[in-house]
């Protein structure tokens, strides 16, 4: 009886002594084990030709040159970036899965109360690559020439205008409301599969207006009619949780080292984008500050996950 005692008492120990080895063991390993070791997937949570798209093909020759292995871009649209997500959620922590995420990925943690994967715990924040403010776009047939041209136009009919989005709780949608909220006015929202085919229909005239991160279509709503407007897209560059600390260093300093290629530079600014590439830790508090902010507009606008 005794002995059977003292196997027990002893077994939980030993047990946990065990694991704790293992644990450190496969750490040791990672950050000892080449880096990277094969061509590394980059998750684009959206259609071929979007924003994040352009972004991520921009960005992803430059930075497989600086790995030393090249950069499959892998496009997964879905359920407003969620799906792509997921997919980079669950893979190994090896630094050979990373993902591009914006505005919505802030915006899903609190329009879908049950979301496959935790914002703040599952990925880790890598760099902020660039801000690009977003800003608004019309169907010449539209019979209004300003911003406060067609805040009158909505006024006069409720609900009739429509504007195009790339999904349920993206950028361009929730721009969208919070100027519909800012300026006293309700909009019929279209939502599309990306900002490609979004872009599409409102230039052939099927949807009238847009939220676009395009620069060219300044000024800027604040300057002509919604004092104090400002939705910005974003575009952080993220990694399985649990990377070991060198890979995570390595995977960072590639990617502002591609920031800093002039010809990558020019291509983002020539977008619209203001170039950024800080640190995780400064990523980490942006994408908290985003997450809190745009949750309290999805809140005051009742926003529901289609």
């Amino acid at each position: 009886m005794q002995k059977t005692m003292l196997c027990k008492r002893y077994a939980l120990p030993l047990a946990l002594a065990m694991i704790t080895a293992a644990a450190l063991h496969t750490n040791a390993l990672a950050q000892t084990r080449p880096y990277p070791e094969r061509p590394i997937r980059l998750i684009v949570p959206y259609p071929a030709g979007g924003g994040v798209d352009i972004v991520a093909r921009a960005v992803s020759g430059s930075l497989g040159e600086r790995l030393g292995q090249s950069i499959v871009v892998d496009n997964r649209p879905g359920a407003g970036s969620v799906i792509g997500v997921d997919l980079a959620a669950r893979a190994q922590a090896d630094g050979h899965t990373l993902v591009f995420v914006n505005l919505a990925y802030a915006v899903n943690a609190t329009l879908i109360p049950k979301l496959p994967y935790d914002p703040l715990r599952d990925l880790y924040a890598v760099s902020l690559l660039g801000t690009q403010p977003h800003v608004l776009v019309a169907h010449p047939s539209v019979p209004a020439k300003s911003v406060r041209e067609l805040i009158a136009l909505a006024q006069a009919k409720p609900g009739q205008i429509a504007y195009a989005s790339s999904g349920v709780g993206t950028g361009p949608h929730l721009a969208a409301e919070l100027f519909a909220m800012m300026a006293g006015v309700k909009l019929n929202h279209i939502p599309y599969k990306g900002a490609a085919p979004a872009i599409t229909d409102v230039m052939g005239g099927q949807v009238q207006i847009n939220f676009s991160t395009i620069v060219t279509a300044m000024p800027t709503i604040a300057e002509s009619g919604v004092p104090k407007y400002e939705a910005l897209g974003w575009y952080i560059l993220m990694v399985r949780a649990g990377t070991a600390a060198p890979i995570l260093a390595r995977i960072h300093a590639g990617i502002v080292g591609a920031l800093k290629d002039a010809a990558v530079r020019e291509r983002l600014i020539k977008d619209g984008a203001e170039v950024v590439g800080n640190n995780p830790d400064e990523a980490a508090r942006f994408l908290k500050a985003e997450i809190a902010r745009w949750g309290a507009v999805v809140k005051s606008a009742g926003l529901k996950a289609e």
